[in-house]
């Protein structure tokens, strides 16, 4: 549930409500019980950025991400890179 601000417009009182989405909005003044209430606009606390975040977080079907056999194929027929270590390396 989000955590909505509201700030009273006839004492100045403001305050945090957490209320579900489909809520209605406060109107009464917890501190001078006026209907003067307003709700303010805010940023959200957190922010989703980067790509791949819906595929990773929501589970849900058997679909498999699509390789590139032209790179799956490259991949096997490089020989393994020669080491220079001294004869005392463990390679």
């Amino acid at each position: 549930m989000p955590i909505y601000e509201y700030q009273c417009q006839a004492c100045g009182n403001e305050h945090e409500a957490l209320q579900k989405m489909s809520a209605e909005p406060l109107v009464e003044c917890p501190v001078c019980a006026k209907p003067e209430l307003k709700k303010k606009i805010s940023v959200a606390g957190f922010r989703l950025k980067g790509n791949g975040w819906y595929e990773t977080d929501f589970k849900g079907g058997s679909k498999k991400k699509e390789t590139d056999p032209a790179k799956t194929e490259s991949n096997k027929s490089k020989k393994p890179t020669e080491h220079s270590c001294s004869s005392s390396c463990s390679h």
